[in-house]
């Protein structure tokens, strides 16, 4: 079953006689998507073409005649609104459930028909007030007898749900939820976990201890919430520490002053005009927050006070923010140049002025955002396209020409993309790099001195070129002729995501593998000297799931680690790793 080449789809029919399947017809459907979906009950059979009228869908019935099966008519439901209808699709007999996703602004819905004379009715239309928006109820459905169940797949972000349904001479009713959340893990805290031949508590570890564990319930996140980036900021007038957790749906705020009995503040739920997505960003200027969105429609850049953290009584509290910044709508990461105050906006093109680059704000006046400029790619050559990420700063490396001017190092996909953006107005991309089987350059970070810059290909990974996670390594002495000198292969098959240097450590966060600290005090010749996998199961292979990002800058040695559908780790390296 599926689509052939016109789009139009098709069924093969095969007869199973002494144990050997043979091919003995087709049925040739009318529909984009037509045998998506097929149910069968003896000599019956609906097929769903799910992308028909214009992606509203459609299902037919068919009869077995002498062999021949001859289309018998449409199930047309009543309410022409049924968007994705036959995405779920189950017959039992002279009963038929169809499910339609994406019916009243994707809520979801099934619709349940019967057989009489040869002709089908519709009889009932189930729908669940419990589910949200986009949570795609109807996405599969079965039944047997007085009882059926039907799947929200989408909903609890992404999590999924299932709803059984039950009748006895009335119609269907549900009040049973199946709903397996991920894999619980208890919370850890108290005092500091060591890691002793291999391992700390149910993780995987080397040279690096478990201060404690908050998981997702313990950092506001409901069923089905993810984590996404992590920031820190150190209060100037209390030193004290703070986690700036993002979430699918917000942004947690967390003391970690004490690591071993992290302190949950409150949220900051996502704008009111934006709805839930995985990627959330955030980073901190002049004792704000500074915080974006992907793919989530009307989101702006939210600005939050972090001097409020410092009297909060009765956490967990519910914040707001104190100014949104409307020149974009979804973007996808926040950088920041804190030395001269002012925020690139990267990833976007969903609303708002769009730069097709880097978006730029000025936030020296942090309540009050104002746009400074684009830099638009060029058209041509290996940089094209949008960046996805970047690191922004005044240099003062060994390249004397570019002494003091502010440059951003822009991970572009297909390329290194060096920019002098000195003059917002008249950004001037100065150097381009690329490297060898590039999938997706993704994010890379700069050395203390400003000669070498590390970057990660969150893709290469997943392409089965490779047999260990890559990171590049660039020399950028001269900032017009950046090279690649050498690629670091780690211990570890998993896909890399965010990295970090700090002296001589780099922090890379790589998915399923977790925390990774490599030595790069030789920087052309790094080495692993520590690690701490989130994920406590499964196969350290590409894919993403896990560590999400950390953050290794606080004076106390405490690093964080943002884990997808874990939580928030709080870890310090043994002392013999002190660079």
């Amino acid at each position: 079953a599926g689509t052939d080449s016109s789009s139009s789809g098709a069924v093969s029919v095969y007869t199973n006689e002494a144990g050997t399947w043979t091919m003995t017809g087709t049925i040739e459907g009318v529909g984009f998507r037509f045998g998506s979906q097929i149910a069968i009950d003896r000599s019956s059979a609906l097929i769903a073409a799910p992308g028909m009228r214009n992606a509203a869908g459609s299902v037919t019935y068919y009869k077995n005649d002498s062999g021949s099966w001859v289309d018998h008519g449409a199930l047309a439901p009543i309410d022409s609104a049924a968007w994705g209808y036959g995405t779920g699709l189950a017959l039992r007999g002279d009963e038929a459930w169809i499910g339609s996703p994406q019916h009243n602004n994707s809520h979801g819905a099934v619709f349940t028909f019967s057989l009489v004379a040869d002709s089908w009715s519709e009889t009932e239309i189930l729908t669940n007030s419990d589910v949200s928006r986009r949570s795609r109820f109807g996405s599969r459905v079965a039944f047997s007898g007085d009882l059926g169940v039907t799947s929200a797949r989408a909903s609890d972000f992404g999590q999924g749900r299932t709803f059984v349904y039950t009748r006895s001479t009335g119609p269907w009713t549900s009040d049973t939820t199946l709903f397996n959340p991920a894999l619980a893990m208890m919370a850890v805290s108290g005092e500091t976990v060591r890691c002793e031949e291999g391992s700390a508590s149910i993780f995987d570890c080397g040279n690096v201890e478990l201060l404690s564990f908050m998981p997702r319930a313990d950092v506001g996140a409901e069923d089905g919430v993810t984590m996404a980036d992590v920031w820190g900021w150190t209060d100037p007038e209390t030193h004290r520490e703070y986690a700036l957790l993002a979430r699918s749906d917000g942004t947690s705020f967390i003391d970690v002053t004490n690591p071993n009995a992290p302190r949950y503040l409150g949220n900051l739920p996502l704008t009111e005009t934006a709805t839930a997505n995985a990627w959330r960003d955030v980073k901190v200027y002049n004792n704000h927050a500074f915080i974006v969105a992907d793919n989530v429609g009307e989101h702006g850049m939210q600005v939050f006070d972090l001097t409020r953290l410092r009297n909060v009584d009765s956490a967990p509290v519910i914040f707001d923010s104190d100014a949104i910044y409307r020149g974009v709508a979804s973007v996808h990461n926040v950088v920041i140049n804190e030395e001269t105050g002012f925020a690139f906006l990267v990833g976007g093109g969903q609303g708002g002025i769009t730069c097709g680059g880097m978006h730029m704000v000025d936030i020296r006046n942090p309540k009050e955002p104002t746009f400074a400029g684009c830099f638009a790619n060029p058209a041509d050559g290996p940089g094209r396209g949008g960046t996805h990420d970047a690191q922004c700063v005044t240099y003062h490396g060994p390249d004397t020409a570019y002494a003091g001017r502010e440059l951003c190092f822009n991970s572009n996909g297909s390329a290194l993309i060096i920019v002098d953006v000195t003059d917002k107005e008249n950004p001037t991309q100065v150097a381009s790099a690329t490297y060898p089987s590039i999938a997706y350059a993704h994010q890379g970070w700069l050395t203390d001195d400003q000669r070498y810059f590390y970057l990660n290909d969150e893709g290469d990974e997943m392409t089965g070129e490779l047999e260990a996670t890559r990171t590049m390594i660039f020399d950028v002495s001269e900032i017009e002729d950046p090279v690649m000198v050498m690629e670091y292969f780690g211990e570890t098959a998993s896909s890399d995501h965010n990295l970090y240097v700090r002296g001589d450590l780099m922090y890379e966060s790589n998915y399923v593998s977790g925390l990774r600290i490599i030595d790069i005090s030789d920087r052309e010749n790094p080495v692993e000297v520590g690690f701490f996998d989130t994920v406590p199961w499964g196969e350290n292979t590409p894919g993403f799931a896990g560590a999400w990002s950390n953050y290794p800058f606080f004076e106390s040695g405490t690093i964080l680690v943002s884990s997808i559908r874990e939580g928030l780790f709080l870890l310090r390296k043994r002392e013999d790793l002190v660079p």
